[in-house]
């Protein structure tokens, strides 16, 4: 069945389409900060979009940046159906062209279908900015999906480096002055305090897999 049509739904390109574009990379690489300023441009030029995020590092309903930039967004939970959340602004006479989705590693996986359906039968624009892999080094499940669905997927090229001098990739979970190796996918924790009891730090593939934090 087709979907409703919405007058406000997208702005109806119809030479090329809505696109769903996946930009990823280790923690400090710029995630947060290029999903604002996208959104920025794209509100520049007349275009309205919803601005989504789960898990900020500040807990709350927002998207912030080690820079100090803030956005308001709405927060993604498991029971959140995105299709519903941007039919119901259209419902209210609002015009949707794009979404920012910030921290889509933790969505849900039916989420990130919704996202490309909302590419394909609605003509909006999603722009999903995440981490690939858990502390473990294992795809997160979402991350997974948006590799396989994504119609660009581009890996930040902002360099991030180990203590070691090493480009850093894998994000490694610090409990109690150790690399964790178990425990659940999804566990909030400082990026910044050296003394903090759970917190994560980026290390290259060598002294991730070794558990050497340097110093």
């Amino acid at each position: 069945m087709a979907p409703a049509y919405f007058p406000h739904a997208g702005d109806r390109r119809l030479r090329h389409g809505a696109a769903l574009k996946f930009f990823w990379g280790p923690m400090n690489c710029g995630k947060s900060t290029l999903a604002l300023q996208m959104g920025h441009n794209h509100g520049r030029q007349g275009r309205r979009g919803l601005v989504l995020t789960r898990n900020d590092r500040s807990m709350g309903p927002q998207v912030t940046t080690r820079i100090g930039l803030a956005h308001a967004a709405v927060e993604v939970t498991d029971d959140l159906d995105i299709i519903a959340l941007v039919c119901k602004e259209w419902g209210d006479g609002a015009r949707i062209d794009y979404l920012i989705c910030d921290e889509a590693c933790f969505y849900t996986v039916e989420q990130i279908e919704q996202l490309a359906d909302l590419v394909d039968s609605y003509d909006v624009d999603v722009y999903a900015f995440g981490l690939a892999t858990d502390f473990r080094s294992y795809l997160f499940p979402a991350a997974q999906r948006l590799f396989e669905l994504a119609d660009e997927v581009n890996r930040l090229q902002v360099e991030v480096l180990c203590w070691c001098g090493r480009e850093g990739l894998l994000n490694a979970r610090v409990v109690d002055g150790s690399v964790a190796r178990e425990g659940e996918q999804v566990v909030i924790g400082d990026t910044a305090a050296a003394q903090a009891e759970v917190r994560y730090q980026v290390l290259c593939r060598r002294h991730h897999r070794t558990g050497d934090l340097g110093g």
